[in-house]
C-alpha cells in the first residue's frame, strides 16, 4: 500500500510540474512589431487576438502602448498622423485581458466601435476647420470609457486664422469675388492636406495635440484653438495633458 501511495504521489508531482512549465510557456511574452509606443510585449495568445482586432477595425490605425509609456502616448500620437484614418491608442495590459476575458473583450470592442462612429461625425461638424487637423484618434481608457484627441497642424491653423481675418476686413468686396477666393483657398488647403497626409511622421514642433473626454468637447477645443491663431497659442506637453482625462491604466 505504501509503495502504491508513493507511486501515485510521484505521478501527481510530475503532472503538477508539467502543468507549471506549460503555464509559464503559455504566458511568455515577446515584443510586438508594427506601430508602437515604448516596447510593448504580448503573449502569443494576445498577439493573435491583437491581429484579429486590427483586421476587424481595418479602417483604423492601432498603436500599442507599453505600460511604462502610458503617460507619454498621447503626446507622441502625432507621429502616426494619417488624415484619412483614425488612430486608436491601446495599452498592452488591456490587450492581454481582452484576449482571455470574453466579457471584458466585448465591453472594450464596443467602446472602439462607438468611438469610431462619433469621430466620423466629428469631421462633418468641424467644417472648414477640419482642414487644419492632421488626424483624429481615441484612447481606450480604464472603466469602460474613451478619450479623444486631434493633432492640429500649427501652420495650417495659423493660415486659417489669417485668412479669416483678411476676409473680415474685406467684407465690402463683391460676393462672387469672395466666393471664388474662398474656393481657391479651400482647394489649396485640400491639396496641402493630401500632400501632408502622405507623411507618417511629423515634427512635434509643427503640431499640437488637443485632448478631450468627449467628441463635443473636442470640437469646441479645436475650433477655439484655430480661432485664437496658432501664433498666439503656446502650450507645453504637460499642459496639453490637462483636461484630457486620459487614463492609461487598465
Amino acid at each position: 500500500m505504501n509503495q502504491v501511495t508513493q507511486t501515485e504521489a510521484a505521478a501527481s508531482y510530475m503532472q503538477t510540474s508539467q502543468t507549471t512549465v506549460s503555464d509559464k510557456t503559455s504566458t511568455k511574452k515577446s515584443k510586438v512589431g508594427g506601430a508602437t509606443i515604448g516596447s510593448p510585449e504580448l503573449s502569443d495568445k494576445a498577439k493573435k487576438y491583437y491581429e484579429q482586432l486590427k483586421k476587424k477595425y481595418s479602417n483604423m490605425d492601432f498603436i500599442l502602448v507599453s505600460k511604462d509609456k502610458k503617460a507619454e502616448a498621447q503626446a507622441n500620437a502625432g507621429k502616426y498622423a494619417n488624415a484619412n484614418r483614425m488612430v486608436v491608442l491601446i495599452d498592452e495590459e488591456k490587450i492581454e485581458r481582452m484576449a482571455v476575458d470574453e466579457e471584458y473583450r466585448k465591453k472594450y470592442e464596443s467602446i472602439i466601435s462607438g468611438s469610431q462612429s462619433q469621430l466620423s461625425q466629428l469631421k462633418d461638424s468641424l467644417g472648414v476647420n477640419g482642414a487644419s487637423v492632421k488626424t483624429y484618434g481615441m484612447q481606450v481608457n480604464d472603466g469602460g470609457t474613451a478619450s479623444f484627441f486631434a493633432v492640429i497642424d500649427k501652420s495650417l491653423a495659423a493660415q486659417k486664422a489669417r485668412i479669416d481675418k483678411k476676409a473680415a476686413e474685406k467684407k465690402e468686396e463683391k460676393k462672387e469675388a469672395q466666393k471664388a477666393a474662398n474656393e481657391k483657398r479651400a482647394e489649396k488647403r485640400k491639396a496641402d492636406k493630401e500632400k501632408e497626409a502622405e507623411r507618417m511622421e511629423w515634427n512635434d514642433e509643427d503640431t499640437i495635440t488637443i485632448t478631450a473626454s468627449s467628441v463635443e468637447e473636442l470640437i469646441q477645443k479645436i475650433n477655439n484653438t484655430i480661432s485664437m491663431g496658432m501664433s498666439d497659442y503656446v502650450q507645453t506637453k504637460e499642459e496639453s495633458w490637462v483636461g484630457g482625462n486620459f487614463d492609461f491604466y487598465g
